[in-house]
């Protein structure tokens, strides 16, 4: 019989969900104004219905796992419990702090006692600032740019303050800040100057310290000078003509600003007459603009003899001594005018030229010694201009002598009061050579060679490759005899004479030279044996030698010498070989008696 089933299915028992548990928090502290991402870690966090911070929901969340949430804070302050609610409850709850604010600069960290400097306060977790006060004193405003910047505006104070910040989760640490006192001016010195500018102004006053700017208008002082704190120093920009204010700006403020009077540069055009005599005493009338004021009139660098101002556009003066042409300037308050052209006329004159003489190739440096030289506008060499030439004083002028043949020329010099008396000057042709004898000798010099050449007169030089000869002596205007100096190799041979210094031809140092070895040794003391020197140096030999008598000798190459052992006693004699280069060290060779029968 089967058992009937009930129409009714039973329903089986509902599971039970464990409420969710929270173990950490990463990380436990963030800004006040929220939007850190925040992991949280528990159990039975599936199905997260809320997460609030404190009695805050988070701004966001996720749910990654059963374990794990990512959710991100809402803006808050202190410290709140964090807590995760699932339709099985509300977790345990575990803290959250929200950071207090921290300060690292204020920048200005000065500005006016008045106050109204804006500073900018940087520093971390600022969002939601409440205050910030200068010491006690609260700002006069601020704007919170971020969560690390705030632009802030000074309140009035004195002294050195601490800056602090404010938010619902504290106040910062303090930064100190210093009110500084406004600047005052009470002298500018002097009070006008040309409107090219580049007059030094003194300014004199108070709380002048740590100045950043010196203004004459509104323009900057071309550079200044903090001196000391009541005075500065200021170079005065151009400017165009008429009065300006200057003034000084520090970390305090700006400070009153002082009159400065621009004045425009004095100008002129003309001068009547515009010539006279050396020794002074002309009258000259000086035409122009901007002349009333007028402190000094030059002539060239000498001051009128006496000056009177007419007029804003006329001076009189009278010419002090001079030479040349000179500028005539007029200088007043507002600077100096251009220059107009002044001459003085008078006849230069010669009295010595140095060197008197020089190579027919030029480039000879002359002295020209005379009187009224000044303003030189030729030097000739005959009726060949200077190569150039400079005028050092009224009594002196030094030109280059330009390339001319052999002779003598007439040298000149026109200034605009003329053309002055000729002086001799001798163009030298250059010496030449065309032998040496010898052309060589050892490397230890103190060999007597002949130069053979034209032109030699005179010759104040003789050089082996740069360096002088240890001595010489000019035999005629065709021969020098030198004591060659020690050298190597092969070097130019030349001679200097005022005409210039001569062609080079080669002079070779030749090393000493050295045996090693005789083969054989020994021979009959009747001669004859063949030796063969072996050694160094040996290309130019010039003499073989056994012990005092000189041999027949081949040169076979510069490190062999075959010759012929001379007759003599029986036993040793040095050997030696000479060149150019000196005699060599010796080698014992060995005569041998005959045997006897």
């Amino acid at each position: 019989m089967t058992k009937s089933q009930s129409p009714h299915p039973v329903a089986a028992p509902a599971a039970t969900l464990s409420a969710p548990s929270l173990v950490s928090l990463t990380p436990n502290q963030g800004s006040p104004s929220g939007g850190t991402t925040v992991t949280i870690s528990g159990g039975s966090l599936t199905g997260a219905t809320a997460v609030k911070f404190g009695t805050v929901n988070a701004a966001s969340y996720t749910v990654l796992s059963s374990t794990v949430i990512s959710a991100v804070s809402p803006a808050g302050s202190g410290t709140v419990q964090v807590t995760v609610t699932t339709g099985s409850g509300t977790s345990n709850g575990l803290p959250y702090t929200y950071l207090a604010p921290s300060l690292v600069s204020l920048t200005p960290n000065q500005g006016s006692s008045s106050g109204g400097t804006t500073v900018t306060i940087s520093g971390s977790s600022l969002t939601g600032a409440t205050a910030v006060k200068f010491g006690t004193v609260n700002a006069a405003s601020y704007t919170i740019l971020s969560d690390t910047v705030i632009s802030a505006v000074s309140p009035a104070g004195s002294g050195t303050v601490q800056v602090t910040v404010t938010t619902g989760s504290g106040t910062s640490n303090a930064l100190p800040y210093t009110y500084v006192a406004q600047p005052t001016l009470t002298s500018v010195t002097p009070g006008q100057g040309s409107s090219a500018g580049g007059t030094i102004v003194t300014l004199t006053g108070t709380n002048l310290s740590g100045a950043t700017s010196v203004k004459f208008g509104a323009t900057p002082a071309t550079s200044f000078t903090v001196v000391s704190a009541s005075q500065i120093t200021a170079t005065a920009p151009a400017q165009a003509a008429g009065p300006v204010a200057v003034t000084v700006t520090t970390p305090g403020g700006t400070s009153n600003g002082l009159t400065y009077f621009y004045l425009s540069a004095p100008a002129l055009t003309s001068l009547s007459p515009d010539q006279g005599p050396v020794s002074g005493g002309t009258t000259v009338t000086l035409t122009g603009a901007n002349l009333y004021g007028a402190s000094a009139v030059s002539f060239g660098g000498t001051p009128a003899t006496a000056f009177t101002v007419v007029s804003a556009t006329q001076i009189t003066a009278t010419a002090p001594a001079g030479t040349g042409t000179v500028q005539v300037t007029a200088t007043t308050a507002g600077g100096t005018s251009n220059g107009l052209p002044y001459t003085y006329l008078q006849v230069p004159t010669l009295t010595s030229v140095t060197p008197g003489q020089g190579p027919s190739a030029g480039g000879t440096t002359i002295t020209l010694t005379g009187t009224n030289l000044s303003g030189a506008t030729s030097v000739k060499f005959g009726a060949t201009p200077a190569t150039s030439f400079t005028v050092v004083s009224a009594s002196q002028i030094t030109a280059t002598a330009p390339p001319q043949a052999a002779g003598p020329v007439a040298v000149t010099v026109t200034t605009p009061g003329g053309t002055s008396n000729g002086l001799t000057y001798f163009y030298l042709s250059a010496p030449a050579l065309t032998s040496l004898s010898p052309d060589q000798g050892p490397v230890s010099g103190g060999t007597t060679v002949t130069l053979t050449g034209t032109n030699l007169t005179g010759t104040s030089a003789v050089s082996f490759g740069g360096t002088p000869a240890t001595a010489f002596t000019v035999v005629s205007a065709t021969q020098i005899t030198a004591t060659a100096p020690a050298g190597t190799g092969t070097v130019q041979v030349t001679a200097t004479t005022a005409g210039g210094t001569s062609n080079g031809l080669p002079y070779g140092y030749v090393p000493a030279p050295t045996l090693t070895g005789l083969v054989p040794s020994q021979g009959p003391v009747s001669g004859g044996t063949t030796v063969t020197l072996t050694g160094t140096g040996l290309t130019s030999t010039t003499g073989v030698v056994f012990g005092t008598t000189p041999v027949a000798f081949t040169v076979v190459s510069s490190t062999q010498v075959t010759a012929g052992a001379p007759p003599g006693s029986a036993g040793p004699v040095s050997v030696t070989v000479t060149t150019a280069g000196g005699t060599s060290n010796s080698l014992t060779y060995t005569r041998v008696e005959p045997p006897s029968i």
